[in-house]
């Protein structure tokens, strides 16, 4: 009750946060003579796959020879209820979601970008963490943090703290198309530390990152994507990567087996008003090692539908979308031969389907959310419930913001 009670504060801190933001950025400007600058276009980092667009006037100010800066940012706040929940869980609850800052540069031979604030990632079929614990067990008070040199328009090296470059939804509840984050991507990398290298020519993006992988301190991952752009209705992308090492490494941020993983995947997006629909398909496969205590081989299949309708301007529903998404994911291995365990027990199943709609008015956005998790082949105690041996958990959420 103590952690609900704080999480509520802090969410209805977030508006006053924003607004004291906004001052202070505003007398701070004035105080040195300098006007913002306008801003053509929205940034295009932190990346939003929709229904949420950024603010398309961003603040930007002057920095002397690095040029214009931008400020931008998310403030929201969530409230959810859940059956069958985990042990340590409320039945309901409320939590400040998202309280960052993002001040970059994305353009010329220099550039940067660094996300400062609160955030959580809430997780179809996993606990949901306060805001404190996440920020503390995670990623810390600055989750995304890299400087990058792009001496053409089309190379770039950047170094830091960066987005994996695997699967196809991103860490923040408002980058997505729903607030949950799905099943595939308890499986990838979601913050990880390195370097990165990136090519484009054409149609085609290049990028090879050397990190540490789940966030474990320990340099031993690489992993490389393609995308191909092959109009601007149609995109591929493949990526794939893993641990050329075994790392011992275990923490909230660091699943063990997941961390010494080889993983692949194929998604596709077709993207032309009003529908956006992006498939794709992933496999895992972490392999024999007694120093993990995995004693035989598992992998996981899962493929995955992602699609939003958004109601036109000219529609009886402006500013109105319906982001849905549909997934499946298997594991191998039993119990009996020490396999790992990638989902609810080695050798169990999982599925999911999840509706989001969702309402956005200039940069305020709200959106309700209700997902449903089943589960096969389990393993009892590893599922849900107070025993963990509940096989199914619906969720229904609650969040409201804005992109500043």
């Amino acid at each position: 009750m103590k952690e609900w009670k704080t999480n509520l504060i802090a969410g209805a801190c977030a508006w006053p946060l924003l607004m004291l933001i906004n001052t202070v950025a505003s007398a701070q400007t004035q105080a040195v003579g300098i006007e913002p600058s306008p801003a053509p276009t929205a940034m295009t980092t932190p990346a939003m796959s929709g229904p949420l667009v950024a603010n398309p006037n961003p603040m930007s100010i002057e920095a002397g020879f690095l040029g214009p800066t931008y400020v931008t940012g998310a403030v929201s706040g969530l409230g959810l209820w859940q059956n069958n929940k985990f042990p340590d869980q409320q039945r309901t609850q409320a939590s400040l979601s998202n309280g960052q800052v993002f001040i970059q540069k994305p353009d010329g031979p220099l550039q940067y970008f660094v996300d400062v604030g609160a955030y959580t990632f809430p997780a179809l079929g996993a606990p949901y963490l306060s805001t404190r614990k996440t920020v503390g067990d995670f990623f810390g008070p600055a989750p995304l943090a890299y400087v990058k040199l792009a001496p053409t328009d089309n190379l770039y090296v950047q170094a830091g703290k960066m987005t994996g470059l695997v699967g196809v939804e991103a860490p923040f509840t408002f980058q997505n198309m729903n607030i949950e984050r799905g099943l595939l991507w308890a499986q990838e990398p979601l913050v990880t530390r390195g370097a990165q290298f990136g090519y484009t020519q054409g149609p085609l993006a290049l990028a090879l990152q050397w990190t540490d992988g789940f966030y474990s301190n320990r340099y031993t991952w690489l992993t490389g994507s393609v995308t191909y752009t092959l109009d601007p209705t149609n995109s591929f992308v493949v990526a794939a990567g893993g641990n050329f090492a075994h790392t011992t490494k275990a923490t909230t941020a660091v699943p063990l087996f997941q961390n010494n993983e080889t993983l692949f995947s194929l998604a596709y997006t077709y993207n032309a008003a009003p529908w956006t629909v992006t498939p794709y398909f992933q496999i895992t496969h972490v392999p024999a090692a007694s120093s993990i205590g995995a004693f035989s081989s598992a992998s996981t299949i899962s493929g995955a539908i992602l699609a939003n309708y958004t109601f036109g301007n000219d529609s009886f529903l402006p500013g109105f979308s319906l982001p849905a998404r549909f997934e499946y994911i298997s594991s191998t291995g039993s119990l009996a031969d020490g396999a790992p365990n990638l989902l609810y027990g080695p050798g169990s199943s999982a599925w999911s389907i999840t509706f989001t709609p969702t309402y956005q008015y200039k940069t305020y956005f709200a959106r309700a959310e209700i997902s449903h998790v089943g589960t096969t082949s389990t393993t009892p105690g590893f599922v849900f419930g107070p025993n963990g041996t509940n096989k199914t958990q619906t969720r229904g959420m609650l969040e409201v913001g804005i992109l500043f």
